[in-house]
């Protein structure tokens, strides 16, 4: 039997740290009775799960909007840095990214809620799918026929990800894989963001495209899936991931960041400049719940994991 929460999101956050997210615990619910807009960021891998999220929390909390914008990860944080706008809620599909560009200065805390892998994914309808195996799906790329996409790896961890697997899967193979020739090749299909690709792969504008299982699965494609030694998905596997890095464009021009491999975690937070906290900490409370929002997450085909504080966060992880 799988363990209840004993706290809402509110309470724990008020356990954890006494700067705990105004109005939480212990205010009367001002928002209760009066129609509000609840923003949200999040990475456009998480685009299905928010969708079906937010309806589900609508139709709990009468009178609430949830209002989603989609954007690579990398994207959302830097609309919050750079370009000063305001949401109530930040779920991105790489929570390193909330504690190393936003907290102090822009969050307190950061949660850590779900998971995914990186796939190769295709249709039916993609050049040489029908030879495709496990062990020659680089040589498939690089034929000239073939045309492949990822996703901008200055925009959306999917991206960096990808050349972060890519340098784990030349690691693997003897004799090692020319993937910086890969990367150069097809760089007229890169996006935004991950889902951005997948009308390009409809449309059998390019055969494949890195992306993650998730997305596969919510849009009815084939997937490729790689060991557990290059598609970033096992925990036990960071020291392994962690021997590879790649370099992104940080939150204000000209500033880089460092991101090595690790394995996928989503983050999710309030950012400290939040109009609706009291209403974003119901949210946050709904998308963890055991019987409410995880398994809405799961029917989406993400994986939700047990939550818990990353440890920059301003309290200690005593999610249960």
């Amino acid at each position: 039997m799988k363990r209840k929460y004993r706290h809402s999101v509110c309470t724990v956050l008020a356990i954890a740290s006494m700067s705990f997210v105004p109005g939480c615990l212990n205010h009367p619910d001002k928002e209760k009775d009066k129609e509000t807009i609840l923003t949200v960021f999040h990475a456009g891998s998480l685009a299905v799960p928010m969708k079906n999220l937010a309806k589900a929390f609508e139709e709990e909390n009468h009178g609430v909007t949830v209002r989603l914008e989609a954007a690579g990860s990398l994207d959302c944080v830097r609309k919050i840095t750079e370009l000063n706008q305001v949401c109530d809620i930040l779920a991105l599909a790489d929570y390193s990214l909330i504690d190393d560009m936003l907290i102090p200065e822009y969050a307190t805390w950061n949660i850590r809620f779900a998971s995914n892998e990186l796939c190769l994914v295709y249709t039916d309808r993609s050049r040489m799918s029908g030879e495709l195996t496990a062990e020659n799906w680089f040589a498939i790329l690089m034929n000239p026929d073939v045309r492949y996409g990822r996703s901008d790896p200055d925009s959306d961890p999917c991206g960096y990800r990808t050349l972060l697997a890519l340098q784990l899967a030349d690691r693997c193979t003897p004799g090692g894989l020319n993937w910086r020739q890969l990367i150069q090749k097809d760089t007229r299909y890169i996006r935004g963001k991950e889902t951005d690709l997948n009308a390009l792969l409809e449309s059998q504008t390019i055969d494949y495209m890195f992306n993650y299982r998730s997305v596969a699965l919510q849009h009815g494609f084939k997937f490729l899936t790689f060991s557990d030694s290059i598609n970033l998905k096992d925990p036990e596997l960071e020291s392994w991931y962690s021997g590879v890095s790649v370099e992104v464009r940080g939150t204000h021009p000209g500033s880089y960041v460092k991101k090595s491999g690790s394995a996928m975690v989503y983050g999710i937070t309030i950012p400290t400049r939040a109009p609706h906290t009291e209403l974003a900490g119901r949210f946050i409370d709904f998308l963890i719940h055991p019987d409410k929002g995880r398994p809405i997450i799961e029917a989406s085909g993400q994986t939700a994991i047990q939550p818990s504080f990353s440890k920059k966060s301003n309290g200690k992880s005593v999610l249960l």
